[in-house]
């Protein structure tokens, strides 16, 4: 896809925003089932059954996926679409390209080892290896709007509003 093949698919989308910001507000949903048999969930992809389970470092045996790989992954698949987009859009030519999220955990936290131990990532860094010709100045805008448009990253960046609730089926 070029710019203007891009342009002209988001442009009806921008102009219905700017006229009716509600309509821009899309909530995502994701769904899964307990497994009654093991300590995994069964979440829905879209595409197939994704079984998550322990990470080894909890106790896991590494077969079930590990909801933190798939926080690094939907944050690589997002960035990976965000960078593609905004390249194409400031017409920088990438003739290749990887994505990489790496992130620190330190299991302590979650299995209560240590109450100083925090639950979840202490840091997430984000890599983009890209082939290119482009000159720095538009790989630094290329990064910088990344950054500002991927979703996932800007939703770890600033904290949602989160609550969870317990329901009685």
């Amino acid at each position: 896809m070029d710019v203007t093949a891009l342009r002209a698919l988001q442009a009806p989308l921008k102009d219905r925003y700017r006229e009716a910001p509600d309509a821009a507000v899309v909530t995502l949903r994701a769904r899964g089932e307990l497994d009654d048999q093991h300590i995994a969930c069964k979440v829905e992809t879209g595409r197939a059954l994704a079984l998550a389970g322990l990470h080894p470092a909890t106790g896991g045996s590494g077969a079930e996926l590990c909801s933190g790989d798939m926080l690094l992954e939907a944050l690589v698949a997002c960035a990976g679409v965000t960078l593609k987009a905004v390249a194409t859009a400031l017409e920088i030519e990438l003739k290749k390209g990887t994505v990489r999220a790496e992130g620190d955990l330190d299991f302590r936290g979650t299995l209560g080892v240590a109450k100083d131990a925090p639950v979840g990532f202490k840091a997430i860094r984000l890599f983009f290896d890209v082939e290119t010709d482009a000159p720095q100045d538009k790989l630094d805008t290329l990064l910088k709007l990344t950054e500002r448009y991927c979703v996932v990253f800007q939703t770890l960046n600033v904290k949602p509003e989160l609550s969870a609730a317990l329901v009685r089926a």
